[in-house]
């Protein structure tokens, strides 16, 4: 998603859910005391640079997807001499502006603990002011947000990409997916999602399909003990689904993610198809180009099991205020967090703070630039460290 596309979303998702931003009055009077303490001395921007353990090849719709991302960061210091930092997905002319106008403000004017940030705090500096005010307090984000869920979460792989298409002069074909699957299965992952849809765009289609089909079987053969998930990123139609799933025959699905642009009829007919044939695949959606509205709307007609709004596109705080709406629909969660690690570990704050997200996506990044250490994934799930804040250390 792009920046325009995330504050999109998060306005929609406000506006769609009817959730007030406003501060908690039974926050206890020390907490806010604490905040209080601290005024805003400086906002700066920088950026760190990750690493993916591979490159990571093609999906159905976008190129290659590299190497690994440099990402904007800010980082907010107080008079008292604590530091909060972020993804920052807007740029450093932003990040001065800021720095000039909130200079000197009490962290308590821009956020309250028991619900995020208020409406006076800019939704760029979500993440940081999360991170700030659990050094203030001194306690991981995830007890701000209430520790409603299990101590760790599943954690699927999502780098499992048409690298079997590449180099494109002579493609080294299924067994460099394999390859993949192993590097992250000794990684700890357990869980692996697919991308499909190679016929839309790199392979004719009927070939196309049935590489889709064989790289989920076979990948299913060499990790019995691994759970699949598959992603067309929308690039299937309701018949293209059909052929893939009647195609795997046996192979279990944990989901299927973006079948085919999100609409009543289509997710109706492939509800009616999954239950027909025995099949008890999730259908998860709404990471692209999300209409909140329509997704809630699915979601009470109980044809969304998973809700997939990107962890920044959508806001740390309007995520908090969707999550109780969710459970009352039975809809999981599952928020967006492919491009940065840093995403999997605000997500993996979120379900131990909320609970309601059974699985995670995990990008695998390595950093010079930043300490990832609290976030290990072991036997497929991923631990939250106990460490103030998100947990995460800049290393420079």
């Amino acid at each position: 998603m792009k920046r325009r596309e995330f504050l999109q979303a998060s306005a929609a998702a406000a506006a769609a859910l009817g959730y007030s931003n406003t501060a908690s009055a039974n926050e206890p009077a020390e907490i806010s005391q604490a905040l209080s303490d601290h005024k805003i001395s400086s906002i700066q921007y920088d950026r760190v640079r990750l690493k993916y353990p591979r490159h990571v090849g093609r999906n159905s719709r976008l190129g290659h997807h590299g190497n690994g991302p440099t990402v904007s960061i800010c980082k907010i210091r107080t008079d008292k001499g604590a530091e909060g930092w972020g993804t920052f997905y807007a740029g450093r002319d932003r990040a001065e502006i800021l720095n000039n106008s909130l200079k000197g403000l009490k962290i308590s004017d821009l956020i309250t603990p028991a619900s995020g940030i208020k409406p006076s705090a800019p939704e760029q500096l979500d993440i940081a002011l999360h991170d700030l005010a659990g050094k203030i307090l001194e306690m991981p984000v995830y007890k701000m947000l209430g520790a409603a869920g299990p101590e760790s979460t599943n954690c699927y792989s999502g780098m499992i990409y048409f690298d079997d298409l590449d180099p494109e002069d002579n493609p080294e074909g299924i067994d460099k997916v394999l390859e993949n699957c192993r590097y992250d299965y000794n990684f700890g992952y357990r869980q692996f999602k697919i991308k499909i849809g190679r016929g839309k765009k790199w392979m004719p289609e009927k070939e196309g399909m049935q590489r889709d089909i064989d790289v989920t079987n076979q990948i299913a053969k060499a990790f019995p003990y691994a759970e699949l998930l598959a992603d067309a990123n929308d690039m299937y139609t309701y018949q293209d689904t059909i052929e893939y799933l009647k195609g795997i025959g046996d192979t279990e699905l944990y989901w299927m993610e973006e079948p085919f642009r999100e609409e009543k009829e289509g997710f109706e007919k492939l509800k009616k198809w999954l239950k027909e044939n025995g099949k008890s695949t999730y259908i998860a959606d709404g990471e692209r180009l999300p209409v909140q509205a329509q997704l809630i709307s699915l979601a009470k007609q109980g044809l969304l099991d998973f809700y997939l709004t990107d962890i920044i596109g959508m806001g740390f705080t309007p995520w908090r205020q969707i999550m109780p709406r969710l459970k009352k629909l039975n809809t999981l969660a599952s928020p967006h967090a492919w491009g940065s690690m840093l995403k999997t570990c605000y997500i993996s704050h979120l379900s131990r703070g909320l609970g309601n997200i059974p699985t995670i996506e995990g990008v695998t990044c390595f950093s010079e630039d930043v300490d990832f250490s609290g976030f290990e994934i072991k036997n497929g799930k991923i631990s939250t460290p106990e460490t103030p804040g998100f947990g995460l250390k800049l290393l420079k």
